[in-house]
């Protein structure tokens, strides 16, 4: 069980078990246990207008978020739009989302996919983050997708940018299979000396987008997109461990009942084990 889920099973208005003495028997530390966002309410809903704006415009940066919130009735000043695009991991300069912040201190890699066509499974695959939206606050979401069939290898929720989560993610898509190429942002989850190791002693080529190339990894930000119009948005999950729940369900509806019309209407699922090279274990 991860850190992030054994702090999704803290009951915090449990009348016989303190807060304290359940993050003792859960072995996770009582700050992780009583972790909330440092934001207010006017704020979080701020961000999650800030949320779908971009998502719908991922080239919009805070100006014209600015404009887009003054329509819907919700005024706030550049340097506090910005702020809080800044909590989100959303950068104003470029369109570029950064929920994953670069770190100087790590090495970063080259692009290998420009001009490059993936043909099968397991050629190319791609992470990244996003922000998710909770009625009690939010969370941040990270997925590996494997570009040929679209299909979720792993994923997981955090409350937090810590680059545990990311690293989870890894060792369970390396569970199912071995890419050629790993493709991922320059952000400091994925430039970290323990995500590159476990990539290099597979043998899997790194990729990172230049800076400011939001359409490097366009096959991720499709899925957020998705992700968020048929699901986050829809749901309103209330909190971390509802949102866990219902995006478990969901990716497991996403992977083997969704058809999309770019794989001529099969499911991911299909798509990747059908033509998965023989080195899947499933």
């Amino acid at each position: 069980m991860t850190h992030n889920e054994r702090v999704s099973l803290i009951e915090r208005e449990n009348p016989s078990i303190s807060i304290s003495r359940q993050a003792a028997l859960l072995n996770i530390s009582r700050s992780s246990a009583y972790y909330t966002p440092r934001v207010n309410e006017k704020d979080i809903a701020l961000m999650n207008a800030i949320d779908e704006i971009y998502t719908a415009c991922p080239f919009y940066g805070s100006r014209r978020i600015r404009g887009e919130l003054k329509e819907l009735a919700m005024p706030a000043g550049r340097e506090r739009v910005q702020k809080l695009m800044r909590v989100m991991g959303i950068e104003a300069v470029y369109p570029k989302k950064r929920t994953s912040i670069p770190d100087n201190s790590h090495r970063t890699y080259p692009y290998l996919l420009r001009g490059l066509s993936v043909i099968r499974p397991n050629h190319v695959w791609g992470t990244d983050i996003t922000y998710v939206r909770l009625e009690k606050g939010f969370a941040y979401l990270v997925a590996i997708l494997d570009w040929f069939s679209r299909y979720v290898l792993s994923w997981e929720l955090s409350l937090s940018l810590d680059g545990a989560f990311c690293l989870n993610t890894l060792h369970r898509a390396l569970e199912v299979a071995i890419p050629d190429i790993h493709n991922s942002d320059q952000g400091s989850q994925f430039t970290a000396l323990a995500y590159t190791l476990m990539l290099e002693k597979a043998n899997i080529k790194i990729s990172m987008d230049g800076k400011g190339r939001c359409m490097d990894n366009i096959f991720t930000e499709r899925l957020w997109r998705t992700v968020k119009y048929e699901n986050i948005y829809l749901q309103s999950y209330r909190d971390f461990r509802e949102a866990r729940q219902g995006l478990h369900e969901y990716f497991t509806f996403y992977n083997q009942k969704r058809k999309h019309q770019s794989l001529n209407y099969q499911t991911p699922h299909h798509v990747y084990f059908q033509r998965s090279s023989n080195n899947i274990n499933h």
